[in-house]
This record gives C-alpha cells, structure tokens and sequence, in this order.
C-alpha cells in the first residue's frame, strides 16, 4: 500500500495575528482615550499644527509626467487642480512655502470666535449674579426673575400684580419694582430690548385689536417706567411678540400666565444697538439710490 500523504497545512494567517491585533486595537483605544481627557493649549496647538503641515506636507515643487488620476470614489469625486502653463513642456504642482509655520486661517478666526463667546457667557453670569443680589427683594416677593440666555441678561417681569387682564397699563403696586429696575440698568451701558409676550387666548374685547396690540403696548409701558428712570431712550429697542415665543405649552393656566411676561434683554455691548439705528437709517438710503427726491 502506498504511504498516506500528510495532512495539508491549513491556510491562513497564523493564530498570533489575532492576539497582535487586538492588542494593536486596545492600544489604539486607549491613546484615544488618553488624548479625549487632555486640555487643548492654543498656543501649543498652533505651534503643533504648523509642526506637522511642515513635516507631512509635500513642501517642494514636484515634477510629474502627467496629471494625477484617482482610482477611488473619493478620488473620482474631486478633480485635480488645473496646472500653470510654463514655458517647458513639462507639468507641476505647486506647494506652500516650507519655510512659513501657520496655522489654517479658518481654524485660527473659528478659537478666536469661541474665545470671545466664552468671554460674553462669563460676563453675562457675572452681570445676572450681580442683577440677583440688587433686585432680591423684588425676586423674593416673585414679581420677576434674572436668567441667563447666552451672552444675554434678561429680566423677566411676570403678569402677576404687574397688568390687569387685557390691559396695558403698569398697576400701581408694581411701580416701584420698575423704579428698582430702572435704577439698576440705568448704570450699566448694556443696549436694552423691551419685549412683551403674550398666551394664545385671543383678545374679544377692549381696546387692542390682538395679543400683537398688547404685547406691544405693555412693552411701551414698561420702556415708559425705565425712562423715568433715568435710563437713555437710545439704549431702548420695543418689540411685541404675543404668543409666538412662549416659554412652555400654553396647555393649562399655570403655563398661560408663564408666557404672559414682559422681558428687559440687556444685550453684551452697544454694537448690536448700532446697528439698529443703520437699518433705520436703510429707508432713506434706498431713496437715494435708487433716485427718489
């Protein structure tokens, strides 16, 4: 009888492979891990960045017999760029300056942006903090409230003991409340937006033709109180906004009279005040342009 013939070695790749990629990935894992812990330094992230564009980028002109063509699907998404005509017959790409250390201008506009966003924040908690401590008195007996919207301070006036049901007028209860919010702001050189807000009961009677009508009217009434006070016109913005920025579901009577509020917005600077003065200045400016007399 002839021999049996040995066994074939099995194929594939040897079992050790499997343990080192494991190992490969929890390491991979944990670096991961590591680096999502760390605190981003801006100056060191900057000096990093144009560290590793100057060491893997293609920093030199690179001649080439004909164009780059892509074989994948993201290759074949995204043509090369056109080639500069020069006076040999030969093709180039051109690269950036090895010897520049910058970081992509984007990128750097992008933490600058976020640095001064975090800048407003802290000073709108500072200013809300410093709101709490001189109105709270007028917070304890629950007439209004400070709160933090953003780079915003708003004061929020709510409907009790302030109006009357369908009317626009300040009761005389809640005037001296408004005279502690017109002294406080009066300081400060903050733009200020009035806003009146309403629920979505419409009106049936009485003078004002819609909860727009009274919203509006309530904030004039309101902007009224904090000139007395002292606080310049030319700080002061009216809006009227009547059910359309509620701050809950108007579903039951506890919510309602939530959204029925009048809020004092003090805005991080005068700037965006300026430009309400250019969009009231547009009008006129369109007249001009287009030839009106």
């Amino acid at each position: 009888m002839s021999a049996v013939p040995a066994e074939a070695e099995a194929a594939g790749l040897p079992g050790w492979v499997m343990t080192f990629a494991d190992l490969m990935t929890l390491l991979m894992c944990f670096y991961v891990l590591m680096l999502s812990f760390s605190e981003m330094d801006v100056a060191k992230f900057k000096e990093l960045a144009g560290s590793v564009q100057n060491a893997f980028g293609v920093q030199n002109e690179i001649e080439v017999k004909t164009m780059p063509r892509g074989t994948s699907i993201i290759a074949r998404e995204f043509s090369p760029g056109r080639p500069e005509p020069t006076a040999v017959n030969t093709v180039r790409q051109f690269t950036i300056n090895s010897n520049m250390n910058t970081l992509d201008v984007g990128s750097a506009e992008r933490i600058k942006e976020l640095e001064e966003l975090e800048r407003q924040e802290r000073m709108a908690r500072e200013l809300a903090e410093a709101l709490r401590q001189k109105l709270e008195d007028e917070i304890a007996n629950g007439n209004l409230l400070v709160r933090e919207d953003d780079a915003d301070v708003v004061i929020q006036i709510l409907e009790q003991d302030s109006f009357a049901s369908g009317e626009a007028d300040v009761q005389s209860d809640f005037v001296p409340a408004l005279g502690s919010i017109g002294n406080v702001v009066a300081d400060l050189p903050n733009a200020i937006i009035v806003s009146g807000h309403t629920d979505n009961v419409p009106i049936s009677r009485g003078r004002f033709r819609s909860n727009w009508d009274l919203s509006a009217a309530r904030a004039a009434s309101v902007a009224h109180a904090l000139l007395e006070n002292g606080v310049d016109p030319q700080r002061i913005m009216i809006t009227g906004h009547a059910d359309t920025q509620p701050r809950t579901d108007n579903d039951n009577p506890e919510n309602r009279a939530r959204n029925r509020r009048i809020d004092i917005t003090l805005l991080p600077t005068q700037e965006r005040h300026e430009s309400w003065v250019e969009v009231a200045a547009g009008p006129s400016d369109a007249a001009e342009a287009i030839g009106e007399p």
